[in-house]
């Protein structure tokens, strides 16, 4: 995607509730070799982290962050994120699990788009600001071959309302999901036009604005701008209808 030209370029709605921008359809699902994906909200139904804030009775103040942060309105994201932790401190480790088993969901079309991307010799990235429990699950039950996220720090069977600091850093933030892309891409030994991402909040704009192919599914408004191809109804295989097999 062109960061200095898509946002600028008029959306096309080829069918109802799915738009294109910047390209003519269709294209060849086989041109590309890697997509990347965001998790919470975009391959799954839910923010986590709201979530668990639940099980201390915060999800209000947590998630009243965190949509603000998705669209944009907080610039720091590594901050808002810090903020929200600090609300989770204490929560039972528990508490994830029983995100995980009653309340978290695949989002409609995520497995035939990524089962389409695989057979098309695709390799699938998830690259997360949310936390390692849940992608580490999500990236066994589709299959997927690279995942980055937030490991959250546990103390006696509760959050500390910190993260684990990592070799890479601490924080999966915007410039982390951009970056792991590039990196990501550059062991494979192509070019980052080759590389598809999808995500619906701000802080997936730097590794979308990085790709050769930006995908925003149910997104944030700046996100959906700034998008080749923008679902606003239905699920994610419906990008199938422009990256065709």
């Amino acid at each position: 995607m062109s960061e200095a030209t898509a946002p600028t370029l008029p959306a096309t709605e080829i069918e109802p509730g799915l738009f294109v921008r910047g390209l003519q359809p269709p294209l060849r699902l086989r041109d590309f070799r890697l997509v990347a994906f965001d998790m919470d909200s975009t391959l799954i139904n839910i923010e986590c982290i709201d979530e668990i804030a639940a099980a201390a009775g915060r999800k209000a103040e947590v998630a009243a962050i965190t949509e603000a942060a998705m669209r944009g309105e907080i610039a720091d994201y590594t901050e808002s994120l810090r903020r929200r932790l600090a609300l989770l401190r204490g929560v039972p480790e528990q508490a994830l699990e029983e995100v995980y088993a009653q309340r978290l969901q695949l989002n409609p079309g995520v497995e035939t788009f990524v089962q389409a991307c695989r057979a098309a010799g695709l390799k699938t990235l998830l690259v997360s600001g949310g936390f390692t429990f849940f992608s580490e699950r999500i990236h066994e039950r589709l299959g997927l071959d690279f995942s980055r996220a937030n490991v959250l720090q546990v103390a006696d069977g509760r959050l500390t309302g910190e993260l684990v600091p990592r070799p890479w850093g601490t924080v999966v933030d915007g410039a982390e999901k951009r970056r792991v892309l590039l990196e990501v891409a550059e062991l494979m030994g192509i070019g980052p036009s080759q590389a598809i991402a999808v995500g619906d909040g701000a802080n997936d704009l730097p590794m979308m604005g990085a790709a050769g192919c930006a995908i925003a599914f149910h997104a944030k408004p700046k996100v959906q701008a700034q998008a080749h191809i923008a679902i606003t109804a239905g699920g994610m295989e419906r990008a199938l209808a422009v990256l065709q097999a």
